[in-house]
């Protein structure tokens, strides 16, 4: 049988398993391609947006058309900078973007989670800011899919006893 340990001082005597030590957090490189630009997808709804992010002047530019005349309404326009602005970046890369799927909000978001998740491989240091922020967990809410018998996803046929 084990001896009893009364006092701290038959503590020392003690042996046993060590508490494991914990891990450091992983440490972030930059992730770059041969052209020094950083790639990320973002996804929101059914909207998939490629992102690549480069050294530049502030440029962003959706399927080869500049941001505001791809989104015309000025909240979509403010939701793909909100990454930018939160970060202090906004004239310093230039942001060429690939959409496509879903709506324009749907894209605007995907968009938005593009970008932040490319700034985050560009610059490792951003992902603390953005992470708090949100910018980097996908939405994942979709909508539910139409079940048989019924007229959409929820909503039935009216009844009826006769």
């Amino acid at each position: 049988m084990a001896t009893e340990t009364k006092t701290f001082a038959d503590l020392g005597g003690v042996k046993g398993t060590a508490a494991p030590v914990p891990e450091a957090a992983p440490v972030r490189t930059q992730k770059l391609d041969k052209l020094g630009r950083a790639y990320a997808t973002g996804k929101r709804k059914d909207a998939v947006a490629r992102v690549w992010i480069k050294p530049g002047k502030g440029m962003i530019t959706i399927n080869k058309k500049d941001f505001k005349a791809y989104f015309a309404r000025p909240v979509l326009q403010m939701l793909l900078q909100q990454p930018l602005n939160i970060a202090n970046r906004a004239t310093q890369y230039d942001i060429r973007v690939s959409v496509a799927g879903g709506g324009l909000s749907g894209q605007a978001g995907a968009v938005r989670h593009g970008i932040s998740k490319a700034l985050t491989y560009f610059e490792p240091d951003l992902r603390g800011v953005l992470k708090k922020q949100g910018f980097l967990t996908r939405d994942s809410r979709t909508v539910e899919r139409k079940k048989y018998g019924r007229v959409k996803a929820r909503k039935s046929f009216q009844f009826s006893k006769r």
